[in-house]
């Protein structure tokens, strides 16, 4: 019987000589920071405030609606 287990298919895998084409970065393009508009900023803040706003005041008067509902049914 033959003995078929790791000892007798060892291969030695060699590593490929172009390593420093690897070890360049994949963008060769560089990041340039420019100057932001403050206008800009400030206008993406207001928009998320005023979502998150509407969001809040859409849950708030949903419970006070809730509870309005439950009282009602509750006194009579």
């Amino acid at each position: 019987m033959e003995n078929k287990g790791f000892a007798d298919n060892q291969i030695s895998i060699k590593t490929p000589d172009d390593v420093s084409l690897a070890e360049k970065p994949l963008k060769t393009n560089q990041i340039k920071s420019g100057r932001v508009d403050i206008n800009v900023l400030k206008s993406k803040l207001q928009e998320t405030e005023s979502k998150e706003f509407k969001k809040n005041l859409f849950v708030l008067s949903s419970l006070v609606l809730g509870l309005g509902i439950l009282g009602i049914y509750l006194s009579f």
